[in-house]
C-alpha cells in the first residue's frame, strides 16, 4: 500500500485507533488484533503495521491519542477570572472527552491489556493533563477559594472523584443524563465545599 498523503494518513490512523478501542472496550483484549482492526476499517494488516509498527504499537497510539484528546479538551477550556469556575469547567470537559471517547477511556485509566505498561516517554506525554489540574487547584488555593493545601493532594482527591463518576456514568450505573448531571454537581459541590 503507497504511503498516504498527510490529510490520508491522520484520517486513517484515526480511524484504526479508534476502531482498535471499539474492539476492546465492546470484546476485550482477545479481539483486538491487527487484522480485525484493519478489517473494521476496510484497509490491510500492512497499513496497520506501516502505521504502528505492530499490535503493541496500536495500543500505545490508543493509549495516547485518549490523552492528546483530553488535552485538547482542556486546552478549550478558557481561563477566567473565577477559579473555582474555572476548575468546574476542566472537570466538565474531562466528563465530555470521557463520554465523547469510551472506547479509549479504560485503557486511559485502567488495564484492559495486562501486557501494556506506558513506557517513561509516554508518561511524560500524558503528564500535562495532571499538571493543568495541578495549576488549576493551584490557583484556587491561591485566590481564597480553597483552604490552604497542597495543590497536588486537591488534584488527587479531584482526579480520583472525576475518574470514579466517569467509570461509573461509562457503564450506565448513574441513570440517564440527568441523573448523572445531578450526581456529578452534588459530588462536586460536597467536595469544593470540604475544600473551602
Amino acid at each position: 500500500m503507497p504511503r498516504p498523503r498527510k490529510r490520508d494518513y491522520e484520517t486513517l490512523r484515526r480511524e484504526l485507533i479508534d476502531a482498535g478501542g471499539r474492539l476492546l472496550a465492546e470484546e476485550g483484549p482477545a479481539a483486538l488484533s491487527t487484522r480485525r482492526v484493519a478489517q473494521a476499517t476496510g484497509t490491510s494488516t500492512t497499513a496497520v503495521y506501516n502505521l504502528f509498527g505492530d499490535k503493541a504499537g496500536l495500543v500505545r497510539e490508543m493509549f495516547l491519542e485518549g490523552f492528546d484528546r483530553l488535552t485538547a479538551a482542556f486546552a478549550a477550556v478558557p481561563r477566567t477570572g473565577d477559579p473555582a469556575a474555572d476548575l468546574l469547567a476542566l472537570g466538565d470537559a474531562y466528563r465530555a472527552n470521557a463520554r465523547d471517547n469510551p472506547h479509549l477511556y479504560e485503557l486511559m485509566f485502567g488495564r484492559p491489556v495486562p501486557e501494556f505498561r506506558p513506557d517513561a516517554e509516554a508518561g511524560r506525554r500524558i503528564q500535562p493533563t495532571f499538571d493543568a489540574l495541578i495549576a488549576a487547584c493551584a490557583r484556587c488555593v491561591e485566590a481564597g477559594a480553597f483552604a490552604p493545601a497542597e495543590p497536588y493532594a486537591i488534584a488527587v482527591q479531584l482526579n480520583a472523584m472525576a475518574h470514579g463518576l466517569a467509570s461509573l456514568e461509562l457503564r450506565g450505573a448513574l441513570g440517564d443524563v440527568e441523573e448523572a448531571d445531578a450526581h456529578w454537581k452534588r459530588a462536586y459541590a460536597s467536595l469544593f465545599k470540604g475544600l473551602a
